[in-house]
Order: C-alpha cells, then structure tokens, then sequence
C-alpha cells in the first residue's frame, strides 16, 4: 500500500506536472495514468477511468479538469483548485514570455528550429496516448465497434463531436440494459485486473466524507463561481465599458469556455472566427502560430487564447502606447481566468455526483461508451497532426524527410524503448534544432 499523500506533497507533484503536461490532451492523460494510476497508485485504474469519462463530456479542458478532480478527491476543494490552477499557471507564464518575444522581435530561428523537432515529438506522443487508453478502455469487440465508428464518423463524415458523444452515450445505455457485462467500467472483466497493486483510493475505497453530495455543497460551490465571474466583469464593465476589448474577451472566451465540448481542436474554429473576423486581435498568421506554441508548450492546448489575448492586447495598445507589455499580459491573465472558471465550477459542483455513481451501472455504462469513442477521435487527431507534419504542402507536395525521421525516432523511444515524454520532447526539440541551423 503506498503512503499517505499530504496536502504539501501533492503540492510539489501539481507544480511538476504543470511544467511537464506536453503532447495536448492525449498526451497529459497518458501522463496522469503514468504517474498516478502506475507509478505513484494514488488512485485505481477503474477509479481514474471513472473520473476520466465525466471530464470527456464536460465543456472545457478534459486533462485540466481530470486533475482538478484527483486532487479534489484527494484534499477537498482546496486540493482541486491548487492542482487545476498549478496546472495552468506554468503554461500561462510561459506562454506570456513567448507571445512577447513573437510580436516584440519577430521570427527566432532557434526558437523556430526548436519547434521544427518538437512537432515530430507531438505527433508521436499522441500516437502513443490513442494506444495506451484504447489498450485500457477497448476491452471487447462492443466497443472496439464504437471506437471505430468515431473514427469513420469525425474522419470520414465530419461528424461533430458532441454528436458523436451523444450517439455513443446512447449506445451505452441501451448497450448496458442488454449486456451489463459489455460496458461494465473499463469494458468488462478488463478494469477488474488492470490493476497496478493496492491504491490510496482503490476499487472499493469508500468515498471520502467530502465527497458526498449535499445540496448546501452544491449551492455553495455555485454562489462562489457567480460571484468569481460577476465581481471581475462588474469591474471591466465599470472601468473599461462593455464594448472595450478586455471586457469583449471576458465575455468572448466565457462563452467558448461553454462550448468546448471535445477538446481545444473542437473550439479552435469558434475562436478563430471571432479572434481573426469579427474583433481583429489577432491575423491568420498569428494564429497558426498561437497553435504551435499552444501545442508545444506544456499545459492545456486551449491555453493559446492566452496567446491570442496577448496579442490583441499588445498589438491594440489597450492601456497605452507606453504599456504594451503590461496590455497583453492583463489580456492573457484576464482571458485564462474566464476560460478555466467554467471547468472549477463542473469538477466541485459535479464531483460529489460522479463519485455517488461509480458502482451503479446506469450511468457508467454510457461514460464507458464516450471513452471508447473518443479512442477514435484521439486517433483522428493523430493522423492530422501527421499528415500536416508529414506533408506539410499536401500530398501534392514533397514528403518532409526530416520530420518523418523525428517522427520515427520519437515513436521507436515512446513504445519500444519506453523513454519518458519529457525526454523525448528534449531529445526532439536537440536533433530540430540540430537539422535547422547546422548546415549539412
């Protein structure tokens, strides 16, 4: 049985983790079954798949809210907020400091060429996530079906995803009035003896007195995310007016924080049409290079409309021509605050309920279901990210042979040589750097 976990210590792993959650969504699950489930067993495998199938139907950052969720479960609200938050704070520093140097000085080639061997990394890292919570999650034929029929309808159909999540909900609930058996948590006998030893919070661990549904709880969790949006709101509106940009941010990304179902990629589009059309914070270009830092920089993906805030903020003068810097840092700050409320408001005020239900088939056996679907959407995601890479002028153009070998490197350490995600972004981002700047 491993030890008791404090408060203080679960600290210092949360602060870790938010330096090292690369490789997107994906890859930060892949991350947090490795760490928490495998290696530290500070809660079950069919206790984290639990959690895990609540954050996939929520708007907002699955990985972000997964955390929030453990650490809730572990250390009461208290432990939910410092572990969603530390989640996001070192990414959004970081991303602060790079969105700097992207409009302040330009193009870096070394901070490109980095780039150019990380996104090789990415693909392969995500590659690795779909195996790993397939091999977890695809325990029988039933739901290598739903699994598959994901991936023809997001790949082949251009399903929406919330569709998708609909659909496969149904099916397991009808699916688990039928066949208990088939959509039991994990599939079947499967999460029974995926077992890593003994956890802290194991199968049968009683659900600690916290978590316990109350509606008092439940009203108090939701007057403090009212007021935590209305009081910074009623202060843009009052200072800065409602049409001002900082308060159009508030209220822009509050409402794409409500329509993230599916991840960063299913909301990208909403936010390109309003950053890039409709208010201008932000060019084409700009964006497309918001997403390569969101994508290689740790932290949740959604994290570059910290970028985009940044950039508006900077590139408008919002407090002066002689605060730029100050500008986008108080965009970015302020965007990632009303991103991110919305996902501490689902965790605490939806735990209890979760944690009432993970023995009752009725609601596990469709959350067994979405998890087997998202299996195909994670694979569609890493076929894009290839393909981009890959052939970045498409398939009418020339295959990238250097990418193609990081890649293939990438991928033989990840599964063959079972190197740790942080090594191989390292080893990656080197050899990038390497390729582009070293002459052959």
């Amino acid at each position: 049985m491993p030890s008791p976990v404090s408060f203080f210590q679960a600290f210092w792993f949360w602060l870790k983790l938010g330096f090292i959650s690369f490789g997107g969504p994906a890859g930060q699950i892949a991350i947090l079954h490795q760490e928490l489930v495998e290696h530290r067993r500070w809660l079950s495998e069919r206790r984290f798949l639990h959690a895990l199938n609540y954050c996939m139907v929520l708007p907002g950052p699955e990985a972000q809210q997964l955390v929030t969720y453990i650490g809730w479960l572990m250390h009461k609200r208290w432990g939910g907020v410092v572990a969603g938050a530390l989640f996001v704070l070192p990414s959004l520093l970081i991303l602060i400091v790079l969105s700097w140097v992207s409009i302040a000085f330009g193009e870096v080639p070394w901070v490109a060429a980095l780039f150019f061997g990380i996104k090789p990394a990415v693909t392969a890292i995500v590659m690795q996530a779909a195996h790993r919570i397939g091999s977890r999650a695809l325990k029988n034929r039933v739901l290598w079906a739903i699994a598959a029929a994901s991936f023809v309808a997001i790949f082949a159909l251009d399903v929406p995803f919330p569709l998708i999540v609909g659909l496969a909900a149904g099916a397991g609930y009808v699916g688990g009035r039928m066949s208990p058996s088939t959509f039991q948590t994990g599939g079947g006998h499967g999460a029974a003896h995926a077992s890593y030893g003994p956890a802290l919070i194991d199968d049968h661990t009683p659900t600690p007195a916290h978590a316990h549904f109350s509606f008092v709880g439940l009203a108090q969790v939701l007057v403090a995310g009212a007021v935590l949006w209305v009081v910074p709101m009623g202060v843009l509106c009052a200072v800065f007016g409602w049409t001002h940009d900082f308060t159009q941010m508030a209220w822009f990304f509050t409402k794409a924080a409500l329509l993230t179902f599916g991840g960063a990629y299913a909301v990208l589009p909403y936010v390109y049409q309003g950053a890039v059309s409709q208010f201008g914070w932000v060019t084409p270009t700009q964006m497309m290079d918001g997403l390569a830092l969101g994508e290689t920089t740790p932290g949740p993906l959604i994290m570059v409309v910290a970028f985009v805030a940044f950039v508006g903020g900077y590139v408008k003068a919002l407090l002066g021509p002689e605060s730029l810097f100050a500008a986008g840092a108080l965009a970015a700050c302020l965007v990632t605050w009303f991103t991110f409320l919305p996902s501490f408001i689902f965790i605490l005020a939806g735990g209890p309920l979760v944690e009432s239900t993970h023995r009752n088939l009725t609601f596990t056996a469709p959350l067994t279901a979405i998890t087997a679907a998202v299996v195909g959407v994670v694979l569609n995601l890493a076929l894009f990210f290839a393909y981009h890479l890959l052939w970045p002028e498409g398939f009418t153009g020339s295959l990238d042979v250097r990418s193609s070998l990081i890649a293939i490197g990438a991928t033989v350490a990840l599964f063959h040589f079972k190197r740790p995600v942080m090594e191989v972004i390292a080893l990656c981002a080197l050899v990038g750097l390497s390729a582009q700047l070293i002459p052959l």
